[in-house]
């Protein structure tokens, strides 16, 4: 991290802590001094909750830290900045109300206590996490604009050189391109494989690998991008120790079908160091939290969806014949099988004459009332219920019928490691736009991101994109 990266991070922990302060006062001024709300308990006095604000104040930077909120990484979307907020949050509230209620249980004089002292209301905290989310975002929205003005002026961004020339390589820079307001800037390639000086999309090809260290100082360049093919990647560990002699930063961006492994994690026989390279990060308290989530998220969901299941129901029933749910074998955790159960959007017996097929688009299987659950992807809904079974979770890679993953695993590489997890209703490949038909490379490649940097935050995040990209998709037949 660099200095002004530094002082950056200082500054900005220091707002959030004045943000903090300032918030839970004013949520307390909102909830007692406008009457939005009645107060059975009387309106307590707000000494009690100027004492607290510094200590809430400490609380929103610790929490937002937690979250990685601080981290001012260029490759950070402007929606993975709001659920670090949003997160980060909801651990300053809830660490908030934990401290405040063991301190009013066993530092509180009873009389005060009585009074009321130290207890901070519900609708406080609620008005506290709203407020701070809302002014923690801006005012990183705030910053995140000022710095891609500069960017796009050309003030202070990154020079970057590319190791490899072949498809990842191109990728990568075809990103990097296409974000232009993220700060960098590539100054081209070096590889062995080609003697096309142009490299690719104008770019130049500047010289051979073993050239790296004086392309590197005469370039002036920030970070190296390591991109090399499957089979050059032992020259990698060259490339590394020339960058660190010239304090540049390296990346390398493998091809993740080939060599993606899920979270490595050092393990200990009798003094001899092993490396497990599928250690799943979905496990102990994280898969406990996790479930939690599912079950309450879900719970709700089907209290509230009672009314259009039964609309839906209805409609399933008076326009075409045969039951109203429609059960179907999937593949999920540990590629153990379960019943996935959707609402029947195809005519009975529709695969009697073509077996397992994916759905096309004006698939003429479908229902006039399918149709347009399909679209929607209303049909998907009734896997709450298999959410609280514990067959699905919310979010995760989506499960396939046994009859494809035959096959995908045969000519897919890593493709079964999505089955270290629970199957999920909506995915990190689905907000995305692999859904459907489209590349199963792709979707693997996305479903093993997700394992391998799952977090709350993420989970929130993915939802939050499946309610604005996936129920209007247009691979949603």
């Amino acid at each position: 991290m660099t200095q002004r990266a530094r002082v950056r991070m200082l500054i900005q922990s220091v707002i959030d802590g004045g943000i903090g302060v300032t918030m839970f006062v004013a949520a307390y001024l909102l909830r007692f001094e406008t009457d939005l709300v009645p107060a059975p308990k009387g309106q307590p006095p707000i000494e009690y909750y100027e004492q607290l604000a510094p200590f809430i104040g400490l609380l929103l930077p610790f929490g937002l830290w937690m979250q990685g909120a601080y981290r001012h990484e260029r490759i950070r979307s402007r929606v993975d900045d709001f659920f670090a907020v949003l997160i980060g949050g909801l651990i300053a509230v809830v660490l908030g109300l934990v401290g405040t209620l063991v301190f009013q249980a066993y530092f509180v004089p009873p009389v005060l206590k009585d009074q009321g002292a130290y207890e901070v209301s519900r609708l406080v905290w609620a008005l506290f996490l709203a407020l701070c989310v809302v002014c923690a975002y801006a005012s990183r929205a705030t910053v995140r604009s000022a710095l891609e003005r500069q960017w796009r002026e050309g003030v202070g961004l990154k020079r970057i050189l590319v190791a490899g020339t072949g498809d990842v390589a191109r990728h990568v820079v075809d990103k990097v391109l296409h974000h232009r307001e993220l700060g960098y800037r590539i100054v081209g390639f070096i590889d062995d494989r080609t003697s096309d000086r142009q490299g690719y999309r104008g770019l130049p090809l500047l010289g051979a690998l073993s050239e790296v260290g004086d392309i590197l100082e005469r370039e002036r360049v920030d970070e190296l991008y390591v991109a090399l093919s499957l089979d050059e990647h032992v020259k990698m560990l060259e490339l590394i120790e020339v960058a660190n002699r010239v304090c540049v930063d390296v990346k390398v961006v493998p091809d993740l079908l080939q060599v993606i492994a899920l979270r490595a994690r050092l393990e200990e026989l009798d003094g001899v160091p092993i490396i497990s390279i599928n250690d799943v990060p979905l496990q102990g308290l994280n898969g406990l939290i996790k479930r939690m989530i599912d079950i309450g998220v879900a719970g709700v969901a089907l209290v509230f969806l009672s009314l259009p299941f039964a609309v839906i129901a209805a409609l399933i029933k008076a326009t075409s014949p045969g039951p109203v749910f429609y059960r179907q074998e999937r593949m999920g955790l540990d590629g153990h099988p379960f019943s996935v159960y959707k609402f029947r959007s195809m005519f009975e017996d529709a695969e009697r004459d073509t077996g397992p097929v994916w759905t096309r688009k004006d698939d003429p299987r479908r229902t006039p009332v399918g149709r347009v659950l399909r679209q929607l992807s209303l049909d998907e809904l009734p896997q709450f219920w298999n959410v609280i079974r514990g067959d699905m979770s919310l979010v995760g890679p989506r499960p396939e019928r046994p009859f494809f993953v035959e096959q995908f695993k045969q000519r897919v590489p890593q493709y079964m490691l999505r089955h270290k997890v629970r199957s999920g209703m909506t995915g990190w490949a689905q907000v995305n736009g692999w859904r459907g038909d489209t590349s199963i490379e792709k979707r693997i490649e996305y479903d093993l991101y997700y394992i391998e940097n799952w977090s709350v935050g993420l989970d929130f995040k993915i939802l939050w994109l499946t309610v604005l990209r996936v129920f209007f998709h247009r691979h949603a037949y």
